[in-house]
């Protein structure tokens, strides 16, 4: 057994599997980490290698600031942005063929909060069922943007506070849309809700056409983190799958309802869930850290009997695991790449690449994509070893995690968005 690992059950258990649209070359890239949520993709011949002169279909110049990944319809691009000091909240649509700007529309204005230096007024990363795009402002506003530019709606549920800013991007289901609101107090006592557990975190579903009110799942006791939600059938139902500061739930998706709870000690969690072959997979880096696995299923609190493994060593605070089966690739902010089994949590490799990261990892035809913030990307093979591919420089500082669309990747720097790849 790896160092580090505390396996609780050696056992595989069969009855969950991630819930995505179906996947296929050419697919679209339409919220944070993709069709699957996971940063997995189905294309293959996509590019390994490039500099920030060669291979570069395009690059175009986006104002402001925003660390939202980018996504990909057809063939629209669109990312968000904040500028005016993060007052006005922008979304931009580019012509994926040429980077062209076909529009950028402010969506609304925004009161800029207090968040940490590393984040910024519009990291949420939009997502789009092909007709409309939903975006999440940094004050914790909703709205629905039609494909030419259009405001169709806008819901603000509350004034959104958080000692971190706002991090967790929303995701659709059927005719929802869907985010988890874990942010803490804006006083007088700061501590609550992020160094403190409260009761008054939760999860939202609107109408994706209407932008009403449809559910609000409440967590209990919890503190302060910025998890992105996903999705898995459980037995015969689908689950809403969220993580935050202290737990790792599942809810109803049909009225928000809780159904269970893991305690997962660690706060101000960042990396999102994933699901793969039967487990629930999650990192809380800061405070208790631990790279967990849970079997979901049952009611109730299955902290005893449901966490299957636990590895204690190199935990990401930022970059999101990903699920490649049967292992689970782990990225610490410092660098540090482990490959670990699904199913026990064994370490498999383990090797530091250097630099600092932010952005998750993706895959794609074999090959792992780790970006770091200095702009150079490392290609990695998938297990049994490490195998370093390429490394790739763009000299730009990258935060946003890539996009994997139609033969191409979209890699967005502080100022720029490229477009890697031969020319659609």
């Amino acid at each position: 057994m790896a160092s580090g690992i505390l396996n609780k059950q050696a056992i595989l258990w069969t009855g969950v599997i991630i819930v995505c649209g179906s996947v296929a070359f050419g697919e679209n890239w339409p919220g944070f980490r993709g069709p699957t949520r996971q940063g997995v993709s189905a294309e293959t011949n996509v590019p390994a290698a490039w500099s920030a002169t060669e291979n570069i279909a395009w690059k175009t110049t986006i104002d402001g600031l925003g660390w939202s990944s980018p996504i990909v319809w057809n063939d629209r691009v669109f990312v968000t942005t904040a500028t005016e000091k993060g007052q006005s909240y922008r979304l931009v649509c580019l012509d994926r063929k040429t980077g062209s700007i076909l529009w950028n529309n402010e969506i609304l204005r925004q009161k800029p909060g207090y968040k940490q230096p590393d984040n910024s007024d519009a990291t949420a990363t939009p997502v789009t069922d092909g007709s409309s795009v939903f975006v999440l402002s940094a004050d914790g506003t909703f709205a629905a943007v039609s494909f030419d530019g259009k405001v169709l709606w806008k819901h603000q549920e509350f004034e959104y506070y958080s000692q971190h800013g706002l991090g967790a991007s929303p995701i659709l289901y059927n005719d929802l849309l869907i985010a988890a609101f874990d942010y803490s107090s804006p006083g007088p006592d700061k501590l609550v809700g992020w160094q403190k557990p409260w009761d008054q975190s939760f999860i939202l579903a609107v109408d994706r056409t209407s932008g009403q009110v449809r559910w609000k799942g409440r967590r209990g006791m919890s503190r302060i983190a910025h998890v992105v939600p996903n999705i898995a059938k459980v037995g015969d139902s689908d689950q809403l799958i969220s993580g935050a500061g202290d737990v790792i739930q599942g809810f109803d998706l049909k009225n928000g309802e809780l159904i269970w709870t893991v305690h997962s000690a660690g706060e101000g969690v960042v990396p999102s869930i994933v699901v793969g072959e039967g487990l629930i997979y999650s990192c809380s880096g800061f405070g208790d850290s631990a790279v967990r696995a849970v079997r979901p299923g049952g009611k109730g609190d299955l902290t005893e009997t449901n966490i299957i493994w636990e590895s204690m060593d190199d935990v990401p605070h930022v970059p999101s695991p990903l699920y490649v089966k049967p292992n689970l690739y782990t990225l610490t902010e410092t660098g540090v790449l482990r490959c670990l089994d699904g199913v026990t949590g064994k370490e498999i490799f383990r090797q530091r690449l250097g630099g600092k990261f932010s952005a998750s990892p993706v895959w794609a035809d074999g090959k792992l994509y780790l970006l770091s913030e200095q702009g150079k990307t490392f290609v990695v093979e998938t297990a049994p070893q490490y195998k370093l591919v390429a490394q790739n420089e763009l000299d730009e500082k990258c935060c946003a995690s890539i996009a994997i669309s139609q033969g191409n990747l979209f890699v967005r720097s502080e100022k720029t968005l490229f477009c890697i790849g031969p020319k659609p």
